[in-house]
């Protein structure tokens, strides 16, 4: 009989908890007889995970937030770190949220355990100085994009470059007659997608701005639809607020933004994780980005990179135009955003090239290179 093989993971949200359980179903399939324990949520514990307390104590946004959580927080990384080096797992796996696992990762690895971290920290782009601590705390980074990587092996850090699980998961080229079918847009309509963020402060800074874009392309393009998937009911709520009074042809849903982007022309959207479902779909975009007048003073001493969009940092180029604070106005955005309803072939050109090149199987990568650094592969 194979020899058992433990792994510990630690997904702090929704996102880690789908890269966990791909990673873990990636495991079982090549070493099998692994016993998982550690913290995740129902997709990794639908794989076989026992989590020691639920994931969602460990999901917390923003500075105040997490201050008026940190005593928890830190209490329950004491007894996790305390539980695992009693466990002694073959290996520790910290699946993204890095203010967490990384001090997990450093007390794991010298008491002897090996460490892996999936999914990197935006640390090229700034407070670069924490890739010494990550140097100090993993045996090997598994990132999702090579540019990532590139970085990493400047710095001496084990790495290898697995992809992105969304461009094995979403299609070469989406059908866009069927999702306006789905969606119930018209067949031979221009359609934009707005895209303003998921969170409640990024559609503060963004929904009405999207929305007076939206205003002058529907003058610049009479015919031209909108659609707008809403990430929660609370979204959806401060959304209509904004529309209150405004008579645009506009269809609100609830959730179905990978739809939405199936059916959609082009999109106007907000800098995150969305841009790259955006390119996957290959669907050209203006992005646009607002934070407060203070925190954006701060940043732009901070940010080291060229570019804030994660199409423009794959592509190393300028291929999607990003309007950022005072540049973001809706004549900007709405003329930016005109031309390429249909005529947006640079972009998709380049957003077809990325997507190939982030499809490499992740989560097989992931497994291999992790059983490879246990010596078990």
């Amino acid at each position: 009989m194979t020899e058992l093989l433990t792994v510990a993971l630690v997904a702090g949200e929704a996102s880690g908890d789908i890269l966990g359980a791909g990673l873990m179903q990636a495991l079982k399939a090549r070493h099998p007889n692994v016993k998982f324990i550690g913290v995740g949520g129902p997709l990794m514990a639908a794989q076989g995970l026992t989590s020691y307390f639920p994931m969602e104590r460990l999901a917390v946004m923003g500075l105040v937030e997490v201050l008026g959580r940190l005593p928890e927080l830190l209490s329950r990384r004491k007894r996790l770190i305390r539980t695992l080096i009693d466990e002694k797992p073959d290996v520790f796996i910290g699946i993204d949220a890095p203010d967490f696992n990384l001090g997990v990762e450093l007390k794991l690895r010298q008491a002897g355990i090996k460490t892996v971290h999936y999914v990197s920290p935006s640390v090229w782009a700034w407070r670069q100085k924490r890739v010494l601590k990550i140097r100090e705390a993993c045996d090997l980074m598994l990132t999702l994009f090579p540019f990532e990587a590139r970085f990493y092996e400047e710095h001496q850090v084990p790495v290898r470059f697995v992809g992105h699980p969304l461009a094995d998961t979403i299609a070469l080229e989406s059908d866009r007659a069927a999702a306006r079918l789905a969606l119930n847009l018209p067949a031979d309509a221009p359609v934009v997608a707005l895209m303003p963020g998921s969170r409640g402060g990024e559609v503060a800074k963004l929904g009405s701005l999207f929305l007076d874009s939206a205003e002058r392309l529907q003058a610049m393009r009479p015919g031209i639809q909108f659609v707008l998937p809403c990430a929660s009911p609370e979204r959806r709520a401060q959304l209509e607020q904004m529309l209150s009074g405004r008579n645009l042809p506009l269809t609100l849903l609830d959730g179905r933004s990978h739809e939405a982007l199936a059916a959609c022309d082009a999109v106007l959207i907000a800098s995150g994780t969305a841009t790259l479902e955006a390119l996957l779909y290959k669907r050209p975009m203006v992005v646009a980005y607002k934070v407060a007048p203070m925190t954006y003073r701060i940043l732009k001493r901070l940010v080291t990179s060229a570019y804030i969009s994660l199409p423009n940092l794959l592509a190393q180029r300028l291929l999607v135009p990003e309007m950022i604070q005072d540049a973001a106005t809706p004549d900007a955005l709405a003329e930016s955003l005109s031309p390429l309803i249909d005529g947006g072939e640079i972009q998709t050109e380049g957003f077809d090239e990325i997507h190939r090149a982030l499809r490499r199987d992740a989560s097989r990568q992931a497994a291999d290179a992790v059983l490879q650094l246990v010596g078990s592969n």
